[in-house]
């Protein structure tokens, strides 16, 4: 068997020129990035500086992270979790792999959304699973739905869902998620639920699968609504008769999460009004770009509902998203991420902004970006 040919992830490739621009001495605007601005909970950085320098650290699984994230799934979604199902990874990539690696054989099919995260596609294809991309469009929230599930043909053995999704931001509503977790039970489609922008909702709180797939596998991190990205630390949670065989998994690719981080992770949930404090940020980024995304002629998006990115349709404009957001990082030094990496047939069309930055970046960011998108050509 070959090793898989993947596609890069291109909207690397724009935030190096952006980081080539910004050493030039250009003041550079990243949106490209799901990356939160804000910074970790101070009390997770205390809690830091605390262990540094009084524990060694070595190979390490926090007994307690995994009891207070049963108790966060208790207060949060109210389903009680034995924390033994917990297995913290460095951060949700690592988790995604573990879930396929340890659920699928190589050669199975996995159904997932287009547009969807490039790494799902990429990641199934590097496991030699068979991606099964659903085009998904605005009359669905460019989500997955039961409906879609129920006619493919042949049965995937599994599906990738995500809710809040990238690029979009869409959330599934309960009663989709119902219903999509009643055709995969009777089609016995296996869920994996990639629940890593919980927390981050504007509309209504987004329902975890488990609400009503108890036996999904779910991926999530710390790293968007506690603003960890750099810590690296994620977690699987695994059904009960799958815990011991993801365990062996993980215990031979990835050993065990970083010591540092599972610290820290502790304390962030200490820091409830720092967190709260921390979506507001982004509430008022969305209202901004909301506000303004229509006199730049771009009407046409995605509801983003949660997360913290508008997918736009800028197909008036370009059918090639990645020459279309170098050439708008050159010429206004706001760096965004091309549709081609969420969607591999349409994506050319589509542009993604992330307002995960500062409330002073994105009324900057609107300031460049007004006259740019002015004076752009439609095509004919």
């Amino acid at each position: 068997m070959k090793p898989a040919q993947l596609e890069p992830f291109h909207a690397i490739a724009v935030s190096r020129q952006a980081h080539a621009l910004k050493a030039q001495g250009r003041s550079i605007i990243h949106m490209e990035f799901g990356q939160p601005s804000t910074g970790a909970p101070s009390t997770a950085i205390a809690r830091a500086h605390q262990v540094l320098d009084a524990d060694p650290m070595g190979y390490w699984d926090s007994t307690p992270l995994k009891a207070r994230l049963a108790q966060h799934y208790q207060e949060r979604y109210e389903i009680a979790i034995d924390p033994a199902r917990f297995i913290l990874t460095c951060g949700a990539s690592p988790a995604l792999v573990l879930a396929l690696s340890s659920m699928f054989s190589p050669g199975q099919r996995v159904a997932l959304a287009r547009p969807g995260y490039v790494a799902y596609r990429n990641t199934l294809k590097a496991l030699h699973l068979e991606p099964v991309e659903i085009a998904c469009g605005p009359d669905t929230g460019y989500q997955l739905t039961a409906a879609a599930l129920a006619v493919l043909e042949p049965a995937p053995a599994g599906v990738i869902i995500a809710s809040p999704a990238n690029p979009t931001g869409t959330i599934i509503a309960a009663g989709e998620l119902a219903a999509i977790a009643d055709v995969c039970r009777a089609r016995d489609i296996r869920i994996i639920s990639d629940e890593i922008y919980h927390g981050l909702s504007y509309i209504e709180p987004a329902q975890t699968m488990l609400a009503y797939a108890p036996d999904a596998l779910v991926v999530s991190s710390f790293s968007k609504y506690f603003s960890m990205a750099g810590w690296r630390l994620g977690w699987l949670l695994a059904p009960a008769d799958h815990v011991e065989r993801a365990w062996a998994y993980c215990g031979n690719l990835f050993l065990t999460a970083p010591s540092l981080s599972q610290h820290a992770a502790l304390a962030a949930f200490d820091a409830p009004d720092e967190l709260a404090g921390h979506l507001e940020v982004y509430r008022e980024n969305r209202r901004l770009l909301l506000a303004a995304l229509p006199g730049l002629g771009l009407d046409a998006i995605a509801p983003p509902d949660g997360a913290f990115y508008i997918y736009a349709n800028v197909g008036h404009l370009t059918d090639d998203s990645l020459a279309f957001c170098q050439r708008l990082l050159n010429d206004t030094g706001v760096a965004t991420a091309p549709g081609i990496d969420f969607d591999p047939v349409d994506g050319g069309r589509f542009v993604r902004f992330s307002f995960a930055v500062s409330t002073a970046e994105i009324i900057d960011a609107i300031g460049r970006l007004q006259p740019w998108f002015a004076a752009q050509p439609r095509r004919a």
